[in-house]
């Protein structure tokens, strides 16, 4: 703590990508693990690649809770330091840690105990819900990894040092990547040999991620020795991550009940469901490259208010804005142009070609809007005021976007157009872009206006 961090002095745009590149890197390493670990199920059969994409809610739960937990932390952790409060810092990082196996536990139980029944509400196809409960209960039963993994690399982030970050999320990604097909195809195993791999190249991040840490992270420091939980520091730590955890359950909640609509009202059914499956896994390309940015940004927003630097915070969430829209229309435009292209990487026939076509263009015009919503509401997160991106959660998927794909499924189906359930996407990114912007004014009005401008002459 003798020489001030890089998150107070560097320049802010060298800064953002500084911190953001690494992340982004070794987020669109873990997209395309994803994307090759559905390529590779798909050639077991469309069948396989649907039961894979019912398990998501449940993945996307445990993935929320995992995620969320390690925002909180960064968000009290980036503070402390800012704060030049080094013990506390520690402190907070040590029970990060504790919590981050607490949700291992947790998951592990919730998944192994309700994994039948989830894949037995969303498909009568009794081979696809075994399939997808096997493939669940391996991933579930050793979320200890994950859970680890996420964690030991948010506290490397959390303290400028994303370089590291990105090479545990790299190799974690490439064993899986190397695994995949010598489990699925070679040993026979089928969708589970895919989960197989997944965990084991979280193994090998996590182990990757406690060692760096250890040896690298010299802004906190990780003793365990006589640990008891801080209760205060837990309950600041979910005051700020409880938000994201309950976005991430409410989107995995989304997907659930989108799946449902789907095999319910859409002619293709099943097949609705496995292209809607196949555009998450798609769209990873272009929402990775924007959430590592917003990794990025949030330690640098978090070290700034801490520091009561106005202009600092004020410039990173401007050009956060601006990076994230950017890289959005991008995918937008990619999408709009060659949706066959991206089908083919999964093995389309004819009939998933002809719903995922217009699923992924009509889809895809909700990116336009979700740049600026996940930039604002990332520095919301960091300022503390993650209860605003929840409720912004809340409206977009639950208020407005199943309700709004119920309607038009119905009405599709009554009037013989399946593809109208795709407009309820933009149709709630639009209501998420108000509900945001007119929160980000309450806070910048309540938090960041009265902090002071900074040094003199400051370099921003």
């Amino acid at each position: 703590m003798a020489t001030e961090n890089k998150l107070g002095v560097m320049p802010i745009g060298k800064l953002i990508w500084n911190m953001s590149l690494p992340i982004i890197a070794s987020m669109l390493v873990q997209a395309l693990y994803n994307i090759v670990d559905s390529m590779f199920v798909s050639r077991i059969s469309q069948d396989a690649l649907t039961a894979v994409s019912l398990a998501f809610p449940a993945q996307q739960l445990m993935i929320g809770l995992a995620t969320g937990t390690a925002v909180g932390v960064n968000a009290m952790m980036g503070r402390a330091l800012g704060a030049m409060e080094q013990r506390r810092a520690d402190d907070v990082a040590v029970n990060g840690v504790f919590l981050a196996f607490v949700g291992a536990a947790l998951s592990a139980v919730l998944g192994l105990g309700f994994g039948p029944a989830l894949f037995a509400y969303q498909t009568g196809v009794q081979h696809i819900a075994q399939m997808g409960n096997e493939y669940l209960q391996i991933i579930c039963g050793l979320s200890f990894f994950l859970f680890g993994q996420v964690m030991f690399e948010r506290l490397l982030q959390g303290t400028g040092r994303t370089v590291y970050s990105m090479y545990t999320q790299g190799l974690g990604a490439i064993v899986n990547i190397i695994l995949d097909p010598i489990f699925i195809f070679t040993l026979g195993l089928g969708v589970r040999g895919a989960a197989i791999a997944t965990v084991i190249g979280q193994c090998c991040g996590m182990v990757l991620a406690i060692y760096f840490n250890l040896t690298k992270n010299h802004d906190i420091h990780l003793r365990f020795r006589g640990f008891r939980p801080n209760w205060r520091i837990v309950g600041g730590i979910y005051a700020i991550g409880l938000p994201s955890v309950i976005m991430m359950a409410i989107g995995s909640l989304m997907t659930f009940l989108m799946n449902k609509i789907l095999i319910t009202y859409h002619a293709a059914h099943e097949t609705a469901a496995t292209a809607y499956g196949i555009f998450f896994k798609i769209n990873s390309f272009v929402f990775m490259p924007v959430f590592g940015l917003n990794n990025g940004v949030v330690p640098i927003v978090a070290y700034n208010y801490g520091a009561q630097n106005r202009r600092r915070v004020t410039e990173t969430i401007r050009r956060s804005v601006t990076y994230a829209s950017a890289i959005m229309l991008l995918g937008m435009a990619i999408f709009l142009a060659v949706p066959q292209l991206l089908l083919q990487i999964f093995a389309a026939g004819p009939e998933l070609m002809a719903v995922g076509v217009p699923c992924l263009r009509i889809v895809s015009l909700s990116f336009s809007f979700a740049g600026a919503c996940i930039a604002l509401g990332s520095a919301m997160q960091a300022l503390g005021k993650s209860i605003y991106s929840m409720i912004t959660s809340i409206v977009r998927q639950l208020v407005v976007l199943i309700p709004a794909a119920y309607l038009l499924a119905r009405y599709g189906a009554t009037v013989g157009n399946s593809d109208l359930v795709w407009w309820s996407y933009p149709i709630a990114e639009v209501s998420s872009l108000a509900v945001t912007v007119i929160f980000y004014v309450h806070v910048y009005r309540t938090l960041i206006s009265g902090i002071s401008d900074g040094k003199a002459g400051e370099t921003i």
